[in-house]
């Protein structure tokens, strides 16, 4: 099979992408990094220090209503965090911010925290589960289904 060496990047269509590329930067840690026009679209490119990188774009004639995971597409976007403490770390930054959120949720998966973005895309800071624990963790979900 042909090898992933990891993700690139990833781009999410906003209603306000001048908005959503403030919230980036000033909630999420990205820094902007420019902003380029295409035929019909506009994109505002950003990149984080831990090398990850997130693009905000607005389509001309796009739609404005908000961010609804059940249709077709995205249902959320998850990042990890190593422990946590940084997640309780995130939770303070967040509601400094006036980021409404879940506080830490201590699922069966892992600690998580969820929030949503300015067009109530649904983001997550997980705390990843080191390899040798994720086969377990899928052996005991109690929500897998039963042969």
């Amino acid at each position: 099979m042909p090898e992933l060496v990891g993700f690139s990047h990833v781009e999410l269509t906003v209603i306000d992408g001048e908005r959503s590329s403030r919230w980036w930067q000033e909630v999420m840690g990205f820094t902007f990094s420019n902003r380029s026009r295409g035929e019909s679209f506009d994109i505002w490119a950003h990149v984080h220090p831990k090398g990850l990188v997130v693009n905000v774009m607005t389509h001309d004639g796009g739609p404005t209503d908000a961010f609804d995971e059940r249709r077709v597409g995205l249902d959320h976007l998850s990042f990890a965090v190593a422990d946590r403490a940084e997640l309780e770390r995130w939770t303070t930054h967040l509601d400094a911010h006036k980021v409404p959120h879940s506080g830490v949720i201590d699922a069966h998966f892992g600690a998580t925290v969820v929030f949503r973005d300015p067009d109530n895309m649904q983001l997550e800071l997980f705390v990843q589960p080191k390899r040798a624990e994720v086969a377990n963790l899928i052996a005991t979900d109690p929500t897998r289904p039963t042969a």
